[in-house]
């Protein structure tokens, strides 16, 4: 089979029914996790990905279905990959990857029908790209990390990559969701400014929801979010059966969505931050000491054309760990990038450009 060997990787035969893979999942996925190999961490962040991707097929039918038709290529929509019915290079006459819909396949289309999407990720259209592994992991486990020794935040949250889960709603170590087969979370988008992404914060929210007449529930609840110094854009924090009380009883998931307010001086990159200074062209050519206030109030000095050197438009200044908080990394920070915008005046005089041009030849 080309590409990767996913009962392999798992250890499990390809007759393997959902139990035996869920058992090896759990077995390997404890074995080789980050947290439990501290001495070996860049081999047990491999072996974690390739189980979880491996998980993440291996217990889909459809994903399956199609793995062991086509192979990881096929999969994953690899150009140049195992031809499908309907035309070489791809299922369905689509060179190297599934479409989105239904797609027949098997011999004289007399198969099985499954509709292909964008399995598990961010990939191109129709082609699976697997998810992150410690939210495989998480779903896995119900939403818990078993090697934490304490929750995120206290007790209120249980850390998770990007999503982040109410810990006094969360099942036991190895226990499932309640919530597995409930409709869709109701996503809520929360503005933060820089600076709170910056410090961290806390934030309290009043939700309003429906109850049934029968319940003993609050239609109103205030829910505790504490934002994480370095939190992105798109970090999510889910409050599972938060929501509203459908008719069968189920109750929904409130997931709010981090949404990053623009700053009015500086611009977030990835884990650094950029800011733009003026300086006049006097300044430029004969040096200048600046400050910046920073997100957590202090004043840091900038200089610039020190010595002989001169600064030009455009020209970058990089302070090391100036940068945002990066959460996965305690005590850690990215960098600030200082871009300079040199000031032309707007006229000189003929004394002025006299004087100039007898100083710079």
């Amino acid at each position: 089979m080309p590409g990767k060997d996913y009962y392999d990787i798992l250890g499990v035969s390809k007759s393997a029914d959902d139990d035996e893979i869920k058992k090896a999942y759990r077995k390997q996925a404890l074995k080789w996790h980050p947290d439990r190999n501290p001495d070996k961490k860049e081999q047990a962040e491999k072996k974690f990905k390739e189980l979880a991707e491996a998980y993440e097929v291996l217990s889909d039918k459809n994903k399956r279905t199609i793995y062991d038709q086509f192979g990881e290529a096929g999969l994953k929509g690899s150009a140049g990959g195992p031809s499908g019915p309907g035309g070489p290079g791809g299922a369905g006459g689509f060179p190297g990857g599934f479409p989105g819909g239904s797609f027949n396949f098997g011999n004289g289309g007399g198969g099985h029908t499954f509709t292909f999407t964008n399995f598990g990720g961010a990939g191109g259209p129709g082609g699976f790209t697997p998810s992150s592994a410690d939210d495989i992991f998480a779903q896995f486990f119900g939403g818990r990390n078993p090697f934490a020794s304490a929750g995120f935040g206290g007790d209120d949250f249980d850390f998770d990559e990007d999503t982040h889960r109410a810990s006094g709603f969360s099942r036991g170590f190895g226990g499932r969701s309640s919530h597995a087969s409930q409709p869709q979370s109701v996503k809520r988008s929360l503005a933060v400014t820089l600076e709170d992404l910056y410090t961290g914060a806390t934030k309290k929210l009043k939700v309003t929801r429906k109850v049934l007449s029968s319940s003993n529930r609050d239609p109103e609840k205030i829910l505790q979010i504490d934002v994480r110094p370095g939190w992105k854009a798109g970090t999510k924090i889910k409050f599972p059966g938060e929501g509203d009380e459908l008719p069968d009883g189920t109750l929904q998931d409130i997931e709010f969505v981090i949404e990053e307010k623009p700053h009015d001086r500086f611009k977030r990159e990835g884990d650094n931050l950029k800011i733009d200074i003026d300086v006049t062209l006097t300044e430029a050519l004969t040096g200048f000491k600046k400050s910046i206030r920073t997100l957590d109030g202090r004043s840091l000095e900038v200089a610039g054309a020190e010595g002989t050197r001169v600064i030009k438009p455009g020209e970058r200044q990089i302070i090391r760990g100036e940068g945002m908080p990066i959460s996965k990394l305690p005590g850690k920070k990215g960098d600030l990038i200082i871009v300079f915008n040199v000031v032309f005046p707007s006229s000189l005089s003929d004394s002025q450009k006299a004087a100039l041009r007898k100083t710079l030849g």
